[in-house]
């Protein structure tokens, strides 16, 4: 009898972190970076919980060897729950902005127009993703 259940999980940030290796199908730097989150998780229990404002977050996950500003704002707006993260540099949120204007922006300019949305970045984000995402399955491709 075949099972068609769940066959695999995502090793713990215990397991991760006491790994002399680890092997998941990425290139080394990630893995590398992943390991050291994961050895932050383990040592700090409250990594993943919120930490004064969205900034400070930020900063605390940019302390992490190998989280830049992409990988510390998504954190921020996937784990935290912050809602004025934006990870400005996201190719969806890019291409989101450009189905919305017909421009695509670079990332500093798209940063300097969320400026107006704080506090509720995390939202726009939102939705430039789901007009990236429209754009994709009315045109069959990404535009920007």
């Amino acid at each position: 009898m075949r099972s068609s259940g769940l066959t695999h999980v995502f090793p713990s940030a215990e397991r991760l972190a006491r790994a002399a290796s680890i092997h998941l199908g990425m290139p080394e730097a990630r893995q590398l970076s992943l390991k050291a989150l994961a050895q932050a998780a383990v040592e700090d229990s409250n990594l993943f919980r919120p930490f004064g404002t969205v900034e400070e977050a930020i900063a605390r996950l940019r302390e992490i060897r190998g989280v830049g500003e992409w990988t510390a704002q998504y954190i921020a707006f996937r784990a935290l729950r912050e809602m004025d993260a934006f990870p400005a540099s996201d190719i969806g949120l890019l291409r989101g902005a450009a189905v919305i204007d017909g421009a695509r922006p670079s990332a500093a300019s798209l940063l300097r127009r969320a400026e107006g949305w704080r506090p509720w970045r995390a939202y726009a984000a939102q939705h430039l993703w789901a007009a990236q995402s429209k754009s994709v399955v009315k045109n069959g491709v990404a535009h920007g």
